[in-house]
């Protein structure tokens, strides 16, 4: 058994095999100036600050050799997959399929839709493209995750309100067991964070668990 300290309860992975790590949406598009995230007026700054915590990590679980899942979101050129209700939204000045100063924005191929360089997926890592918020929606996640008996989600990435915790309430309605792992998560608005792990953790953990990535890394030292 290993043992990762959390709230409200105490997280406990049954077996290392069982467990992988979800980083979600870490690409260019909302983490970088000329991105997305720009576009729609926010400080991007507030998401790179995490890039430390989340690389910390991908080598402790690269060090041990579990499972490492990235996702990206995404659309195809021709906005087939993007509907209008999603098209649509947005203040800023750039849509969805526009072209911005990092190429068509949350266009798959585009220079702003890859991950950020320092936590580039290396060879033999699984990349989950995505055309909504939650990772599980048009995609091979849940077969993915089945396939490899995994039964354990560690989740890092951006937003925590939006992409995030959508991928984590899919996951607990497919039985999965999710832990978010709080500071290598971010959002542009700090409230929207902190209600979000508040909501996550609430009523006894409705949708699952929350901790730091020092207790992760503490709980994953102790595999032999």
């Amino acid at each position: 058994m290993i043992f990762i300290s959390a709230q409200p309860y105490d997280y406990e992975l049954p077996d290392a095999t069982k467990v992988a790590l979800i980083v979600i949406d870490m690409q260019r598009d909302f983490l970088e100036p000329g991105g997305f995230g720009e576009a729609l007026g926010n400080d991007v700054t507030r998401l790179q600050s995490i890039v430390p915590t989340v690389r910390k990590l991908l080598d402790a679980f690269r060090d041990r050799h579990l499972p490492i899942i990235h996702t990206i979101e995404c659309h195809k050129p021709d906005l087939s997959d993007c509907p209008p209700a999603k098209l649509n939204r947005g203040k800023g000045k750039l849509k969805i399929g526009d072209v911005g100063p990092l190429g068509r924005i949350l266009v798959l191929g585009e220079p702003g839709n890859a991950i950020i360089s320092e936590l580039s997926p290396l060879p033999g890592e699984t990349v989950i493209t995505k055309p909504g918020k939650g990772a599980f929606y048009h995609t091979d996640l849940e077969y993915l995750l089945r396939d490899k008996g995994i039964t354990h989600l560690l989740f890092a990435g951006v937003t925590t309100e939006v992409c995030v915790q959508t991928t984590m309430r899919e996951a607990n309605d497919r039985g999965f067991e999710s832990l978010l792992i709080e500071d290598a998560t971010e959002s542009y608005f700090p409230e929207f964070k902190q209600a979000t792990i508040e909501m996550i953790r609430a009523q006894g953990g409705i949708v699952g668990w929350t901790t730091t990535a020092e207790n992760v890394l503490q709980g994953l030292g102790k595999i032999g």
